[in-house]
Parts: C-alpha cells; sequence; structure tokens
C-alpha cells in the first residue's frame, strides 16, 4: 500500500473564487498538477473554513509538483482569495479500505 495525501486548510469568503482559480491554473498549466484526485471541502462547524485532500501516488511526486516554478503563480493568486495562511497536513497512507 502506497500513497500520499495532503489536507490544505483554509479560510476564505470566496471559496467559488478558490475553486476557479484552481480550474483555471489547470486549464491554463497542463500536466503541471499532477495529484491522482483533489476534494474542497467546507467544514460544517466552521463557516468560512474549508479542507482541500490532495491524493498524490507517493509523497515523491507530491514535492515533485511542489517544486514545479508555475505554482508559485497559483500561490500567490490563492493566497489573495484566503484569510490568513493555510495550513498544510502531509499523511502517507497506511491502509485504505474499499466499500462499506
Amino acid at each position: 500500500m502506497a500513497g500520499f495525501v495532503q489536507l490544505v486548510e483554509f479560510e476564505t469568503s470566496d471559496v467559488d473564487a478558490v475553486r476557479d482559480a484552481l480550474l483555471k491554473f489547470r486549464d491554463e498549466h497542463p500536466g503541471v498538477l499532477t495529484s491522482t484526485g483533489s476534494k474542497v471541502t467546507e467544514d460544517r462547524d466552521r463557516p468560512g473554513t474549508y479542507v482541500s485532500i490532495v491524493e498524490f501516488a507517493s509523497y515523491e511526486a507530491a514535492m515533485e509538483q511542489s517544486s514545479n516554478p508555475a505554482l508559485s503563480e497559483l500561490s500567490t493568486r490563492l493566497g489573495q482569495l484566503m484569510n490568513g495562511q493555510p495550513r498544510f497536513r502531509n499523511l502517507d497512507v497506511r491502509a485504505e479500505l474499499a466499500g462499506a
């Protein structure tokens, strides 16, 4: 079992603008975002707080993506849309359960 998940918690008053910025960047920079999947979720108990769940094949794949210079453009744009700094959690996948 291998895999890596990054959680990015952030606050914003305009999550639609965050989503649009991510989609625009992905479309304008094909191949830069190399995650195997991602979701943006909202915390029901803390309005305006979101957690982005980003899955990668490995930690190394995540670090390769993060070292791409094009990502500084995305980071700058997202920073303008967020209230404060995002918080990151870097998680190695140890088990995965299907179904249930």
